[in-house]
């Protein structure tokens, strides 16, 4: 089975999972997605992730998710914006500030995937992949 669009399946097995309180998920893994993974842990909305050899066909990303006290996800809401149908690409001085700076956008850039604040600092824009928060 082919996916259209791999990087809305992996945002919405990680929104299902947060949501049924899971520990943890998997996902067919790829360069991007485990760049975005990256992101994810290097702004504190998961605990961890790795990529996990399988016998037959491509190796699986898990994905370790976070909950705050009480049980409640880190992650309140994750939206993909680009899509394959209608590509979303903002310039410099467009990037959105997300939750006035609590949450994190996703960008691809000439430059590599990057969040909102590294592509303002270097200056640089591209297509808006997702939003966090």
């Amino acid at each position: 089975m082919s996916l259209t669009d791999p990087v809305a399946d992996m945002l919405t097995r990680i929104r299902n999972a947060c949501g049924s309180k899971h520990r943890r998920v998997d996902i067919p893994a790829s360069k991007l997605k485990v760049e975005i993974a990256r992101l994810l842990k290097e702004n504190n909305f998961i605990q961890d992730y790795r990529t996990v050899p399988v016998e037959s066909g491509r190796p699986l990303l898990r994905v370790v998710l976070k909950y705050a006290h009480g049980g409640h996800p880190v992650i309140r809401e994750l939206k993909r914006v680009s899509s394959p149908g209608l590509r979303k690409y903002v310039a410099v001085s467009e990037i959105p500030r997300i939750r006035n700076g609590l949450g994190v956008a996703i960008l691809s850039t000439s430059k590599g995937l990057m969040t909102d604040r590294e592509a303002r600092a270097q200056r640089t824009g591209g297509e808006l992949l997702a939003v966090i928060w």
